[in-house]
């Protein structure tokens, strides 16, 4: 008997305890100080502003769909997309952004991008950034988050601000101006 009562308090802590610490109060989300800090550690932001170039159609894609139909909810195409540092598709390389994305909404134009940024000039060359997020193609502007990075992005975090320049509706191709802000050692 004595190890029942045992047992039945044990699993009422187990249940009770944990669960008095977690409210739930209706908000979407709470934002918290952080209260990790190094002192001896000194972050910095770099702003990055490039124009990215995807290209499906023609003789050298630099996007192709590998699953799904075209333009469809699950349409998922690979790239190896030119990174230049104007707006015109022959000015002076930058870097390359590698990796896919899908078209993950049922109800609207959403991607799904998960891509690195490989710079190939300056300073950067040789190293990278990482993005995964959701790209609503049609907003004027949209968001999405650096989640890593190589070489001097190590530690890297941030967001990519990504507005189209040029869409072509016939052919799918697009010209996207980027704008990064992102914080590494």
């Amino acid at each position: 008997m004595a190890s029942f009562q045992s047992y039945t308090l044990f699993s009422l802590y187990l249940i009770l305890i944990p669960t008095s610490f977690i409210t739930i109060d209706g908000t979407f989300s709470e934002q918290y100080l952080e209260t990790k800090t190094r002192n001896d550690h000194v972050s910095k932001m770099t702003h990055l502003h490039f124009y990215f170039h995807d290209t499906v159609t023609g003789k050298n894609p630099t996007a192709t769909r590998i699953a799904g139909r075209k333009n469809a909810f699950g349409a998922t195409l690979i790239m190896d997309d030119p990174l230049t540092e104007g707006l015109e598709h022959g000015s002076k390389l930058v870097g390359r952004a590698q990796g896919m994305y899908a078209l993950a909404s049922q109800h609207d134009a959403g991607l799904l991008v998960v891509m690195n940024f490989a710079f190939l000039e300056g300073k950067f060359n040789g190293s990278g950034l990482s993005i995964l997020g959701r790209n609503m193609v049609y907003d004027t502007v949209r968001e999405m988050p650096i989640v890593g990075g190589t070489g001097l992005f190590r530690f890297a975090r941030g967001y990519a601000l990504a507005k189209t320049v040029h869409f072509n509706l016939d052919t799918g191709n697009a010209v996207v101006e980027y704008n990064v802000v992102v914080m590494h050692d």
